[in-house]
């Protein structure tokens, strides 16, 4: 998938951008908080019908505007062109349209536009809790399953009733219980069985990419876990209900899945330097774009890279440079404030290029753009 062009209107503090962009790779150059990560969050937000970093629509407005606005223009493997827009006035739902048809859910448009990005804030997988980590698995995934983020609304819906009925002061009806549990227990098979199985292929693409980057000096490796490993489902939920019922909430279940990430044997979180993390992280990024691209539709992902060569040594950034700037990946976003980064990727391969200024929401291109 290539996007060729895209609008933006009164999107966070950029308030009119319209751009026409380059098949491989286009550059974002500025200084911190002048917009460069708004514009990666503008593409982001029309693959997933959200803001990466916001939930709330109306916060992602112009300040003192009214609304905003996002088009895109694509191009598919195939060739073929596609039209994707959104708008939202203030105080109003979004309107989200293919083609200029609007969707009926949002739902739908899950994994039209594949697409992987790694941020600053990605961080989070590896110091924050389990949730990080589990949200990392259901983007990839219901992104080449159209049926993942049904089951995973089922089971988190069972999950919200079996906890209310926890929560009563009253002794709650015990048929009711059964029926959510069993409710809860099918649809987190299945969504255990697709998640164990994107880890066990996703993880020997991930620790070549962190060998490759890393010069081989660390092992690396990761380890889904969870309490469906322990036997039924629904053996494993209804065996606490007692304890649930006192503590008002479901301990077990695959809302409680985590991802293990480990270095040398040991959890990454307390042995990883901060450099390690981060090729960590761009390492499980990049995996996750190669399983896409290989196991989806058929559709190249985009790719977006905000200020990755941070807090890396210059062997490390020399490594990811070489990765990207070869044919195995599509098109590419990449966003930095030092300038060196992006010359040693561009020179290091011949492909076309455009080059961006951005500075206070104003996006312009550079002439010395190659296309």
């Amino acid at each position: 998938m290539i996007l060729s062009k895209i609008s933006i209107i009164n999107f966070k503090n950029i308030r009119e951008a319209a751009l026409e962009l380059s098949p491989k790779m286009n550059c974002f150059i500025g200084d911190n908080g002048e917009g460069k990560t708004n514009f990666l969050d503008a593409v982001y937000y029309l693959s997933f019908c959200r803001s990466a970093s916001n939930p709330i629509d109306s916060q992602i407005i112009c300040h003192e505007q009214d609304f905003f606005m996002l088009e895109g223009r694509y191009q598919t493997d195939d060739g073929e062109e596609e039209s994707v827009a959104c708008s939202m006035k203030r105080g109003t739902k979004k309107h989200f349209k293919r083609n200029r048809k609007e969707y009926k859910r949002l739902s739908e448009h899950i994994g039209f536009i594949p697409l992987i990005q790694v941020s600053p804030s990605d961080i989070t997988l590896i110091e924050g809790s389990s949730e990080e980590r589990r949200r990392l698995m259901d983007i990839v995934i219901s992104q080449y399953d159209r049926t993942y983020l049904e089951t995973l609304t089922r089971y988190n819906k069972a999950l919200q009733q079996r906890n209310t009925l926890l929560k009563m002061d009253d002794e709650p009806d015990e048929t009711l219980l059964d029926i959510w549990e069993t409710e809860m227990a099918d649809a987190g098979e299945l969504i255990f069985r697709r998640r164990d199985a994107f880890v066990q292929k996703l993880i020997p693409t991930f620790q070549n990419f962190y060998q490759r980057i890393s010069g081989d000096q660390e092992q690396v490796s990761l380890h889904y876990i969870s309490h469906c490993q322990r036997g039924r489902l629904l053996d494993v939920i209804r065996r606490d209900r007692a304890k649930d019922r006192a503590v008002g909430h479901s301990l077990h279940g695959i809302h409680r899945d985590d991802l293990e990430m480990m270095l040398g044997g040991y959890p990454m979180k307390r042995e990883g330097s901060q450099g390690q993390n981060k090729t960590f992280i761009i390492s499980l990024k990049l995996a996750q774009f190669d399983f896409l691209r290989r196991t989806g539709n058929g559709t190249t992902p985009l790719l977006l890279l905000d200020d990755i060569f941070d807090k890396l040594d210059a062997r490390r950034v020399e490594q990811i440079v070489h990765l990207v700037a070869g044919n195995h990946f599509g098109q590419i976003f990449i966003t930095d404030t030092n300038r060196d980064h992006l010359d040693r990727i561009l020179h290091n391969g011949d492909f076309d290029y455009k080059l961006f200024s951005v500075a206070h929401g104003e996006i312009s291109e550079r002439e010395e753009s190659h296309v």
